[in-house]
């Protein structure tokens, strides 16, 4: 991943990526680079925002006034203070709308002992809404420092410290930079996307809407940062901390470089009733086998294994008590 270096910071330096609306560093808005050309000058944007969970979508006219693909909730129409960040590059939608209503129909069959017996029988599809988020990819090169307990050279003890610093790279990290997605789901979605497929512009169903960056990359760093330790770490624990067993894991993070990119990635928002309440579930665009989502408790099957559980302990207690 290439960023394109456009020009330096004025007030502290930094480095400025193409259509970096503010400095990465401190935040310094780019209005007098925009004047001289250096950035390009993006719009002000009139998005649609969700009263509930804050997604922003793209606005057209024939939409008006939807409710939130998320969660359902009725969004208002906003004209933006500032201009809004832009995906520089969409990955395309594989699946087709038949394929996610497929998966939502095995995702509802499968046997969970506290789901409903009759939920694949009685729920009904409510809206299928293809949607592109919106996440950070990021390339990085850091110092990375370490320290943690093992059981290597421990000798008569239980545990043994140890520590370390590593020179380390990242290639394509996803950051969610979605509102409408929860973290977990933009966790389990990012793993299972291609980025060599991406594409300049949006393919996919006519009827897929964009939902919007909300933050610039300056915005971004905490999250990104946080991307960086959690990447760093994973590979401390699995390369660089001697035997079998470890605790007390902590990393330090120098980053040397930092390059990133805005992607809009496919995924199926599906909302579907249950005895009067809606859940959603979520498929992935490239990947129908990737499939999250909420489903409804049966009360009996609760309250069964409560009363099992309570009878054990009374018999529990009678038995110590003889």
């Amino acid at each position: 991943m290439t960023a394109v270096v456009v020009a330096g910071c004025e007030r502290c330096g930094s480095a400025l990526e193409e259509g970096d609306l503010r400095c990465p560093i401190c935040g310094l808005a780019a209005d007098a680079l925009r004047a001289r050309g250096l950035v390009p000058v993006k719009e002000r944007a009139k998005v649609v925002r969700c009263d509930t969970c804050g997604a922003s979508l793209e606005y057209s006219a024939e939409v008006k006034a939807p409710r939130c693909a998320f969660c359902a909730s009725v969004m208002h129409v906003e004209m933006t203070a500032d201009p809004l960040e832009q995906a520089e590059a969409f990955l395309p939608f594989t699946v087709e709308p038949a394929v996610a209503r497929e998966a939502l129909g095995r995702f509802l069959s499968e046997k969970r002992f506290f789901r409903p017996s009759n939920l694949a029988t009685a729920a009904a599809l409510e809206s299928l809404r293809p949607m592109w988020w919106p996440a950070w990819g990021f390339s990085a090169g850091a110092r990375v420092s370490w320290a943690a307990d093992s059981d290597a050279g421990s000798g008569r003890s239980a545990w043994a410290p140890h520590a370390g610093q590593a020179d380390m790279t990242f290639e394509d990290i996803l950051v969610s930079a979605s509102r409408g997605l929860k973290e977990r789901e933009c966790k389990q979605l990012a793993g299972a996307y291609s980025l060599t497929t991406q594409e300049r512009e949006p393919r996919g169903p006519e009827d897929a809407q964009v939902e919007r960056f909300d933050v610039t990359r300056s915005g971004a760093r905490r999250q990104i940062l946080a991307g960086v330790e959690a990447e760093a770490r994973e590979r401390v624990e699995r390369e660089h901390i001697p035997g079998r067993r470890h605790r007390n894991v902590h990393v330090a993070v120098m980053l040397s470089s930092l390059e990133t990119k805005r992607y809009a990635l496919p995924a199926y928002v599906l909302a579907y009733r249950y005895r009067d309440k809606l859940y959603r579930v979520v498929v992935h665009g490239q990947d129908a086998g990737v499939v999250l989502g909420d489903a409804p408790v049966s009360v009996a099957k609760v309250v069964l294994v409560v009363g099992a559980v309570l009878l054990v302990l009374v018999a529990l207690v009678l038995l110590f008590a003889r």
